[in-house]
């Protein structure tokens, strides 16, 4: 199914899966029980150069808020998502995919989905981390 620019697709309820998994504020505890975890992480902690990371936990929330069907604020203030020309200055190796998936899994539980939301959104994180991975080195 084909939509206008901008628009995504609805279910039967007339709503985006941003709106039926809880709009910003579910997409909030999700990043923001992340991050925490990242904050002292001694992978993941290097791959985020600012002191603090509410630059990154914001530019996060964005992304995941239009990928999902809520505000194109991502797109306006920062163009293309291109993940992995944005992570490709990283070395993203197994281990920190799977370090990273351990605190969005973290965050996701936060978020208390149905199951069948949980397993919509786990499915897209866990292809979305593998896709960054970009090294097999240690």
């Amino acid at each position: 199914m084909s939509t206008p620019e901008g628009q995504y697709p609805k279910n039967l309820l007339g709503r985006t899966d941003y709106e039926r998994f809880g709009g910003r504020p579910a997409f909030e505890i999700l990043v923001n029980e992340f991050y925490r975890g990242i904050a002292d992480d001694p992978i993941l902690r290097p791959m985020y150069p600012e002191e603090d990371l509410g630059p990154a936990t914001e530019r996060m929330l964005m992304f995941l808020e239009q990928y999902w069907g809520g505000p194109t604020t991502y797109s306006e203030q920062r163009g293309h998502p291109r993940l992995r020309m944005r992570h490709n200055a990283f070395k993203v190796n197994p281990a920190a995919r799977d370090r990273w998936l351990i605190h969005m899994r973290a965050g996701v539980d936060k978020m208390n989905l149905s199951p069948a939301d949980d397993a919509i959104l786990w499915d897209y994180l866990s292809r979305a981390a593998t896709a960054m991975v970009n090294t097999f080195e240690e």
